[in-house]
């Protein structure tokens, strides 16, 4: 099959790679251009890691161009959404589908929403998470850290779970776990809390551009702060009724890893060899994606279903005073959907939008 990917970065070009050895085509485009700005003719990629080869993607100079693949994986940071799927959404039909890697702020319902307005309905899938970990090691290499054994996912509409969950499984295998709906996986992404709290807790070494290794740092201090993360979503979760893995359980599914507590999970990480190093600049995902476009979005749901979450809001508002901006201004996703009323965000996360007719 052939799929365009939108975004060029770490984790796009792991999935780029992915396909590639899955004997699948894959084509690139990078919004600023600048990311595929080394792939001339016949320039391959060099990938280590989880995956040890050289490929060659084809690089896509438009969404228009992007469109002409009948699959679309979204793989960019979430503050890069709204700006891709405007300039996406044009050029969609029917016969597209559309997977989010990883999901965040409901942004499948932002392109349900702008497609009904042309009486279109596509199958949009959502993943809980990226299904690989990559870093950049220069403009044509990439290091796979892990490959995902298996990724929560769902489908907007719930009606077309079945054409989505057997899509993501040709292409990149049998790594999917099928959720109800998109509240759900809304619910079971653990990356915004686990980021806040390590970037919160280690900020001068990131601000500083020191070398660390962010599983070693995980102290029991911060991993108490995890923990109290972590039952805040999962009080929430059980507001909607909704079942979703605990931080224990994702580490089990994502490393094979397991412990009696989350500091010694993240000890058991580091002396299995898996420390990645942490940020060395505060302009980093950690802070800029996974608070606007992960924390925000909790604390709304938190807040509709009657969950007091003190340590998300908390966290939220010191990174903002340390960074000296509104988070929950950045997020350009949530204002465009009103989301504030319980039964309508159930019925949209289930549904989506409907067409005109």
């Amino acid at each position: 099959m052939q799929v365009g990917i939108a975004g060029a970065g770490a984790i796009a070009m792991g999935y780029a790679s992915f396909l590639l050895s899955r004997g699948h085509g894959a084509t690139l485009w990078s919004p600023s251009g600048q990311s595929t700005a080394s792939f001339g003719e016949g320039t391959a990629l060099e990938v280590t890691g989880a995956l040890e080869a050289e490929f060659c993607p084809s690089i896509s100079s438009s969404t228009a161009d992007l469109a002409s693949n009948d699959v679309i994986v979204i793989a960019l940071p979430a503050y890069g959404h709204r700006m891709v799927l405007d300039s996406l959404i044009p050029h969609l039909q029917s016969r597209h589908t559309v997977i989010f890697s990883g999901h965040l702020s409901f942004a499948a319902l932002y392109l349900s929403k702008a497609l009904s307005e042309r009486d279109i309905e596509i199958p949009i899938g959502a993943w809980s998470t990226t299904l690989l970990t990559s870093k950049a090691l220069s403009p044509t290499r990439i290091r796979i850290g892990a490959i995902r054994a298996k990724v929560d996912m769902a489908a907007l509409p719930a009606s077309r779970a079945n054409e989505v969950l057997a899509l993501s499984n040709e292409l990149f295998g049998d790594r999917f776990l099928f959720k109800d709906d998109i509240l759900t996986i809304a619910l079971s992404n653990l990356n915004p809390q686990s980021h806040m709290g390590i970037a919160l807790c280690n900020l001068t070494r990131i601000e500083r551009g020191e070398a660390w290794g962010q599983n070693t740092n995980v102290t029991a201090a911060v991993a108490r702060l995890l923990e109290g993360l972590d039952r805040e979503r999962l009080e929430t979760a059980a507001a909607f009724g909704k079942t979703v893995r605990t931080i224990f359980e994702h580490a089990k599914l994502t490393h094979g890893i397991s412990g009696g507590s989350v500091a010694e999970v993240y000890a058991n990480l580091a002396q299995h060899g898996k420390d990645p190093a942490g940020p060395k600049t505060i302009a980093t995902r950690y802070v800029l994606e996974d608070v606007p476009f992960g924390l925000v979005p909790t604390i709304r749901l938190a807040r509709i279903a009657g969950v007091s979450a003190p340590l998300h809001m908390s966290g939220v508002e010191i990174l903002g005073a340390c960074y000296g901006r509104d988070f929950t201004a950045d997020n350009d996703l949530l204002p465009a959907l009103g989301l504030d009323d319980r039964n309508l965000l159930v019925e949209l996360a289930t549904h989506g939008y409907r067409g005109k007719s």
